[in-house]
């Protein structure tokens, strides 16, 4: 990737990725190692030390909602989705990173499953921060097809192959 603008925006929003993808592998493994007996009063712990407002705030009631949520059945969706979700994206930015080629495509499309849900839950709760996401997911599939573009073309014009369409290549 030279150094173009996009080409940095390209690699800014990989390593945001990866690391997302990294903190969300992380998570999954946590929430398998710890059972929901190790939950109980976490969210009163991190209000109460780390100064985040009132125990019956709304901050402190979002903890205790999400703490009662993965004590039951979501439970084994949260360590699924933020395993999975996890492997998937640094699986991805490790390929989109060596410019495997058809990671590309592949890339677009998860992320565009990925913004979908995204825009379902923002919809669903009301979410800002869920279109803030989507639209994120959005820009960085626009580079990704962007680059993906790009590549697939040098390596035609370096292999002497015209592109689709029958035209010769650009020069």
């Amino acid at each position: 990737m030279p150094g173009t603008t996009t080409d940095r925006l390209l690699r800014a929003a990989l390593f945001l990725k990866g690391l997302d993808g990294a903190v969300e592998l992380l998570a999954g493994l946590a929430l398998l190692v710890v059972g929901p007996r190790e939950l109980d009063g976490l969210p009163r712990w991190v209000v109460e030390h780390h100064l985040l407002g009132s125990p019956h705030g709304a901050l402190a009631e979002r903890f205790a909602a999400g703490e009662a949520a993965l004590s039951g059945g979501d439970r084994t969706f949260a360590v699924l989705y933020l395993t999975l979700h996890g492997l998937v994206k640094l699986g991805l930015v490790v390929a989109l990173l060596r410019q495997v080629l058809p990671a590309y495509p592949l890339a677009a499309g998860v992320l565009g499953v990925f913004c979908a849900y995204e825009v379902y839950r923002a919809v669903e709760r009301d979410a800002w921060s869920m279109w803030a996401a989507a639209a994120l997911d959005l820009a960085v599939v626009v580079l990704v097809l962007r680059e993906y573009r790009r590549l697939r073309s040098r390596r035609r014009r370096a292999a002497g192959t015209a592109p689709r369409g029958g035209r010769p290549p650009r020069r």
